[in-house]
This record gives structure tokens, C-alpha cells and sequence, in this order.
């Protein structure tokens, strides 16, 4: 198949798949007589592989230990469980800073003074303009007065 083909089946773009290709993680295709790409079912699963490890947000020199294990059936993989292991503590770190920006968020939204009523001031506008200008603001815990 050629490279269009292997895009619309997988749902990654041409230019990833040059990418991948480029990076090792795809073997290279055999080329048909006219020069385009001859894509084969196993670039289509390893492709479809690559894209589901992606999707758990694995970085790329971690897909290729995976891919390595793979490749190598029968064989003691050490690092699978422990790549997998260090990806689990990478999302724990942002679930815990995605939580504190939440608690940020819900501060400032507490600032707000309900400002539909005509002439009253927007608590939330004051709040970033001061945090702009250095001063203390009420989502990173501290008023701004």
C-alpha cells in the first residue's frame, strides 16, 4: 500500500509517518519501480502500535525500547514494566499540577463580585491585571490589596 493508504488506515498523517521512518521506528518500505513507498501489513500493525503508545503519551525513545522488546519474543524484557512504571509517575505529576491549577481557577473565580450589575467592578479583571503588574493575586493564595 502506499503511504496515503497506511495514513488513512492508521489515522496518522504522511508527514509522521516520515517522521517515524526517520526515527527508527518504522522499518524502511521496499520501493515499488516508480519510487513510492510499498507499505506492508507489519508497517501497518507496527504504525497502529506506535499510535496507541503515543496515545498514552509515551515519549518516542521509550516507544523504541518497547518496539526492541517486541521485535525480540522469548527474550527477558526488564524495561517494559519499568518505562510503563515511569510514564505512570509522569501522569500523577500533571494530574497534581492539572489539581492545583484547578484550585487556582477556583479561587479567582471566587473574586468574582458578580459584575452584571452595572458599575461594579470585575473582581476577576482585577485579580489578573494586578497579578500582571507583580502584585499578589488570589489564585496563587494570597489577596491582592
Amino acid at each position: 500500500m502506499r503511504i496515503k493508504e497506511l495514513a488513512d488506515a492508521t489515522g496518522v498523517d504522511v508527514d509522521t509517518i516520515r517522521y517515524y521512518e526517520k526515527q527508527g521506528l518504522l522499518p524502511e518500505p521496499a520501493r515499488q519501480d516508480n519510487g513510492y513507498r510499498d507499505y506492508a501489513s507489519t508497517h501497518l500493525e507496527r504504525l497502529a502500535f506506535v499510535r496507541h503508545c503515543r496515545a498514552l503519551e509515551m515519549p518516542l525513545a521509550d516507544i523504541r525500547r518497547l518496539l526492541g522488546a517486541l521485535d525480540a519474543p522469548g527474550e527477558p524484557h526488564p524495561d517494559v514494566d519499568r518505562l510503563v512504571q515511569e510514564q505512570i509517575e509522569k501522569v500523577r505529576a500533571r494530574l497534581k499540577s492539572m489539581r492545583a491549577l484547578e484550585k487556582q481557577l477556583l479561587l479567582l473565580k471566587a473574586s468574582c463580585g458578580r459584575c452584571e450589575d452595572e458599575g461594579t467592578d470585575c473582581g476577576i479583571l482585577k485579580e489578573l491585571v494586578a497579578a500582571a503588574h507583580g502584585e499578589a493575586c488570589a489564585c496563587h493564595g494570597h489577596l491582592a490589596h
